[in-house]
């Protein structure tokens, strides 16, 4: 009767989901843990965006895989620091490229970091946040990351 208040059973490796700020609680978050469930085998997860804007990075020691998220060819500032740290502690990296081609959003799945991913700094992650919330970016803001609203 209340199967939706049932939470979901975890399983597999311990991963953790270094994204970028802006898709937190979107539908674009929602189809990312879907490719990572899927291409892993496991959805427990360390996710960030369950923390707020509160620090998690020193979270990855404690996960056994590392994913990090891309948007548009980049990593933004925190996903880079955060990729730096999953190196050093020698965790088993991949990527996932959040792309649009047309009207529609490709999640590309790497294995490692692809050698052609820009690393944003501060400044530069800053700028492309403002151009995805700028009004004349706003409609694709929507159709690219999708909106905050649940879908029902």
């Amino acid at each position: 009767m209340f199967k939706f208040f049932k939470k979901k059973r975890k399983y597999g490796a311990l991963i953790y989901v270094s994204e970028p700020t802006i898709i937190y609680h979107t539908q674009t978050e929602r189809a990312l843990l879907r490719v990572i469930e899927e291409k892993l085998n496991s959805n427990n997860f360390i996710l960030p965006s369950d923390y707020g804007l509160k620090p998690t990075h020193h979270m990855i020691k404690d996960a056994e895989i590392f994913v990090a998220i891309g948007i548009v060819g980049k990593f933004t500032s925190l996903v880079s620091r955060e990729i730096k740290i999953a190196q050093e502690l020698k965790k088993k990296i991949y990527t996932i490229n959040v792309v649009r081609k047309g009207n529609e959003i490709y999640y590309d799945f790497f294995e490692g970091i692809p050698d052609d991913m820009e690393w944003l700094s501060e400044e530069e992650t800053q700028k492309l946040y403002e151009d995805f919330r700028g009004e004349e970016f706003s409609g694709f803001m929507k159709v690219f990351l999708g909106d905050r609203r649940r879908q029902f």
